[in-house]
């Protein structure tokens, strides 16, 4: 077999050749656009998930989010020199690597001319040299009078001295049938499966995933790979950390990588060779986390790396330079962005990071993950958010905001504030009260409700820790249910309003002096001024908006039904005074609450006190892997 080659790859006496990325011209599922994998720039190409041929006078281009080679990434955070590119090619065309820079402006960095291919290796070779503040590498096909067929194509690197295998970790909660979609992706991908040593599934549901008829058949796919485990439910935290607990716990001194990913994605498998890859050949061990693109608008990246702003309790902003919510059809992520933190849906964690830092806080949801990218970056271990590396998660801006898991937002991010954050509790304090109040005019009582539970909770310090959030998860639900506006309804069928009883109102532009416009709602409100009625869509349920009304049939951002909000002037004093006295209360309790905070870290994030956890919890190892799993204490 002839081979074709631009330049003979630098190699290192006894170090192997490790695929980084994989070139795939069509994604794995219908509804997932091929022009995120390759696009046809002029002509006709046929596209396959791992084929394409390119018919006369056609040119392709992998200059896309999963065609592209983040160069950038790889020259700040590996030693790597250079990258391989790999391909088998039958017919004849040329082939050519390009390159860009943090402008964007392409070049082309090496050529391959191919005349007859019959199934020849197609070699093209570049440094990792001029990439630091940015850009990108991608290789481009095109055809004169004869077509040229593409497959098997990937990116490689020399590997270090020994390459290690990731283990991972899936958290599921009663969503069986998108779990067991996520692994059947995983069983059906040879070569991904092979950089895994173990697969954790921690169910802690009640409608198992063992209780489909499918999962006989995943089991035997995936072998003694498998590792199922149920425990009663412990939150996002208590299931990622109990396959890190048994993954750390195993006995064996190799080290490995931890990969959490999500139940409830749409995995695309290549994401674990990509960060496994990486983070083998990191200078540092490194936090490497997947990208998320929407799932019901695939073609949309959530953010290209993510940040915080502890003071007003808020995360998931969009670093400096990164994409938000981009159409990665038409943009290009060139400028280099540096995460704060990666969230869980896909984030492989090295096993020296556990042994440096612990265990992740028993915060049961939300913010585990910012906590942690958070301590780690504090001791030196920094997280990069791989452009390439992606999965499909529920899109955020459909999510319901008003539910239940907002008091864990709020108590969790008070919590990571005291941990992290600068001394200023005057600014935190102004936004819960500006918070609380606009809750307050906008008639959602529930989720005042919920903000104050959430501020006495931090207040009472670590002990609220101390069974994972179980008692707290029952206790703000219960609450929650004494506010008639926190249940959703039907459109079709509003309790106690007519269906043609309410004109759909539109919301006035956001106010230019909006503490004024808040105190004078409040007024109004006190003063029972409202007597109007309305329906009120998602995207104009702003506060400024619903408090002009007695009553507001406002709809979820789920679009999945309704709630009915009520002007309540009684309940309105109420809280107000109540949230008032908590939040003075919180002034005065803050520095020495964060303080306990500090001082319980060690305990909290402990091997000791997560056992502790555990065995308070029903469990069962259903299936066991018939090999020893990773260790890295």
């Amino acid at each position: 077999m002839r081979e074709y080659t631009t330049d003979q790859p630098h190699s290192v006496s006894g170090q192997q050749r490790m695929v980084v990325q994989r070139a795939f011209f069509a994604g794995a599922l219908p509804e997932i656009p091929d022009d995120l994998y390759c696009r046809c720039t002029k002509g006709i190409v046929e596209r396959r998930r791992q084929r394409a041929t390119i018919q006369p006078h056609a040119q392709l281009s992998t200059n896309t989010f999963f065609g592209r080679f983040p160069a950038s990434y790889w020259q700040r955070w590996t030693d790597v020199a250079e990258v391989e590119f790999t391909v088998i090619a039958r017919g004849a065309g040329r082939i050519s690597l390009r390159a860009s820079d943090m402008a964007g402006e392409p070049r082309t960095v090496a050529t391959a001319v191919i005349d007859a291919a019959n199934n020849e290796k197609i070699r093209l070779v570049a440094r990792v040299d001029r990439y630091v503040d940015g850009g990108a590498l991608w290789w481009e096909a095109a055809t004169d009078s004869t077509e040229l067929a593409l497959e098997s194509g990937h990116w490689s690197v020399t590997g270090p001295e020994r390459i290690r295998r990731t283990a991972v970790v899936i958290c599921t909660y009663n969503r069986a049938d998108d779990c067991l979609r996520t692994l059947d992706t995983l069983a059906r991908d040879r070569l991904a499966l092979a950089m895994v040593h173990t697969v954790y599934v921690v169910d802690q549901g009640n409608d198992t995933v063992e209780s489909r008829s499918d999962f006989d058949a995943i089991q035997r796919a995936l072998g003694s790979t498998l590792c199922y485990i149920r425990q009663s439910n412990l939150g996002g935290a208590g299931g990622f950390t109990r396959g890190l607990y048994e993954i750390m716990g195993s006995g064996q001194v190799t080290q490995s990588h931890v990969l959490f990913m999500d139940d409830d994605i749409l995995l695309e498998p290549d994401i674990i060779i990509r960060l496994t890859s990486f983070a083998n050949c990191t200078v540092t061990p490194t936090i490497v986390g997947g990208q998320m693109l929407y799932l019901l608008h695939p073609h949309q990246l959530h953010a290209g790396a993510e940040g915080t702003d502890l003071p007003i309790l808020r995360a998931g902003l969009p670093v400096p330079d990164a994409f938000v919510q981009a159409d990665l059809l038409t943009r290009r992520q060139e400028i280099r962005v540096d995460a704060e933190y990666n969230a869980w849906w896909a984030c492989l964690i090295p096993s020296e990071v556990v042994a440096a830092i612990g265990y992740p806080l028993p915060l049961f949801f939300q913010w585990d993950d910012i906590e942690y990218g958070l301590r780690a970056g504090a001791r030196g271990y920094p997280t990069v958010t791989l452009p390439g590396a992606g999965v499909w998660h529920a899109d955020f801006h459909w999510k319901d905001w008003d539910d239940w898991p907002r008091y864990f937002s709020f108590r969790n991010a008070l919590i990571v504030h005291a941990l992290y954050g600068p001394p200023a509790r005057m600014a935190t304090a102004r936004f819960l009260l500006r918070e609380l109040l606009t809750y307050l005019t906008s008639m959602r009582y529930g989720l005042a409700a919920t903000l104050i539970m959430a501020v006495e909770d931090f207040l009472a310090g670590p002990g609220v820790l101390r069974d994972g959030g179980v008692e707290a998860l029952a206790t703000v639900r219960k609450l929650r249910a004494e506010f008639p506006e926190t249940t959703r309804h039907p459109a079709s069928g509003t309790p106690g309003i007519a269906a043609t009883a309410m004109p759909v109102t539109p919301a006035a532009p956001t106010p230019s002096k909006p503490l004024l416009v808040l105190a004078k709602r409040l007024i109004w409100q006190l003063l029972r001024l409202p007597r109007r009625s309305a329906a009120i869509s998602a995207r104009d349920s702003h506060w400024w908006h619903v408090s002009l009304f007695q009553t507001a049939v406002v709809t979820d951002p789920s679009q999945e039904g309704v709630r009915v909000r009520r002007l309540d002037q009684a309940l309105l004093c109420k809280l107000a005074v109540e949230g008032t006295r908590v939040l003075a209360h919180f002034v005065r309790e803050q520095p020495r609450v964060r303080r306990t905070y500090r001082a319980a870290m060690p305990t909290l994030t402990s091997r000791q006190n997560w056992k502790k956890l555990f065995d308070t919890v029903k469990s069962e190892t259903v299936i066991d892997s018939s090999e020893p799993v990773l260790d890295a204490r």
